[in-house]
């Protein structure tokens, strides 16, 4: 089955009144930093933020896991390669919409990936981010450029 993102107002209602389900990718190069990318879009713009994305409707994680890591890091990586970090909340005063009178509400499954740069030769540009960079876990617990959330990955690795 395919799944399709609901068309834009209806994900707005559902942002309304529900929370999300994503996949935040913590991805570490040999060197060990990580990936962040500075943001384009709300929630979360304006800043650096790991990679990720949400789970669609009858999307089994797997699959999700696959398409995320295509979408957001260009080439699609199995789930069984990464490592579970655990389950987050995390809670923002906007939406993508802008819209007035809601925040959005994301339950984030984890995902810790070890890749190489050469892996990840073809990091797109452009919808979700508008460049890249690499710190280490320390330099993102304290960088405030950093996104709160994202910064709360690597608190506890200092």
């Amino acid at each position: 089955m395919s799944q399709q993102p609901l068309p834009f107002g209806q994900f707005m209602a559902v942002v309304e009144h529900a929370p999300l389900v994503s996949i935040d990718l913590l991805v570490f190069n040999p060197q060990g930093q990580v990936l962040l990318g500075w943001r384009n879009n709300r929630p979360a713009s304006g800043h650096w933020f790991v990679p990720g994305g949400r789970v669609l409707k009858d999307e089994r994680l797997d699959d999700a896991f696959m398409r995320l890591t295509n979408v957001e890091l260009g080439i699609a990586f199995p789930r069984q390669l990464a490592q579970w970090q655990g389950v987050y909340e995390h809670f923002y005063s906007d939406n993508a919409g802008d819209m007035p009178g809601f925040g959005t509400h994301y339950v984030v499954l984890a995902y810790r990936l070890q890749l190489d740069e050469t892996q990840l030769a073809a990091l797109p540009l452009g919808q979700q981010h508008a460049r890249y960079c690499w710190l280490t876990p320390a330099e993102a617990a304290q960088h405030p450029q950093v996104h709160q959330h994202s910064r709360d990955y690597f608190v506890s690795a200092n």
